[in-house]
């Protein structure tokens, strides 16, 4: 039976009769790839607390007939504990994981695994409120997948200026000409949070009043839907209360 060695960050698992679980792994080099872990549940395993979401793995798997098996993994980086006993946080990398998820179904590109593994860390080393680094996050990962806001630019007429109406639809600001009747206009500032949480400059958007990381945080939610075709269901548990309340 053939086996590969790959790297691969624990997206979710579920249970599989008394012993076993189905682990989904998002791979370096493979891309998405789900895989029975044997006998992980009993006390005896040599890697089961390994294989929990969130982790960063090396791991030997073999080639089956319909999942793959897990043969063995040792931790790169373990980001399970410190993001699972932390609500925000561990709601914020649900979000991230479930969308790495769905971009990675048909269309896997390395970046995408170096983008979720970044911001992992980071959410484990609290290194940034989890709201805004999972809002950075969704705006990277659309971007990987060539569905970046427009922000800078009509997105219909491609005209520049100070354009302040959004709509999902269209693909992001657009002008008042094109605008559909009743569509929400940005506060002043917000889209400058919106560039800099797509650029990772954080000393904007930490600096940045809350009312305008609200409202990015509320368009980015409906950008990432609208272009996943479906709920993300983790974002509706998604807790900000450890977000500045004024700024």
């Amino acid at each position: 039976m053939p086996s590969y060695h790959d790297d691969a960050i624990v997206l979710r698992t579920h249970l599989l009769g008394e012993a076993d679980r189905i682990v989904t792994l998002l791979c370096k080099s493979k891309g998405k790839v789900r895989a029975v872990a044997k006998g992980v549940r009993k006390t005896t395993s040599r890697f089961g607390s390994r294989l929990q979401p969130f982790n960063v793995v090396e791991v030997s798997l073999y080639v089956g007939k319909s999942l793959d098996i897990v043969q063995q993994a040792d931790t790169i980086a373990s980001y399970s504990e410190a993001i699972s006993h932390d609500y925000p946080r561990y709601t914020a990398a649900m979000v991230m994981v479930e969308t790495a998820d769905r971009l990675t179904e048909h269309d896997f590109q390395s970046s995408h695994y170096t983008l979720l593994q970044g911001g992992l860390r980071s959410l484990s080393a609290g290194e940034h409120e989890p709201g805004i680094t999972v809002d950075s996050y969704l705006m990277r990962a659309l971007a990987l997948a060539g569905w970046a806001p427009s922000l800078e630019e009509c997105a219909v007429t491609g005209q520049p200026g100070d354009h302040r109406a959004f709509v999902v639809s269209l693909g992001g600001i657009v002008s008042d000409e094109v605008a559909p009747a009743g569509s929400p206009r940005l506060a002043s500032g917000t889209k400058e949070v919106l560039a800099a949480l797509l650029e990772g400059n954080w000393p904007v958007v930490e600096s940045a009043p809350a009312k305008n990381k609200q409202e990015a945080s509320g368009l980015i939610a409906a950008h990432t839907q609208y272009h996943l075709e479906r709920h993300v269901k983790s974002l509706v548990h998604l807790d900000r209360s450890g977000a500045e309340v004024a700024s």
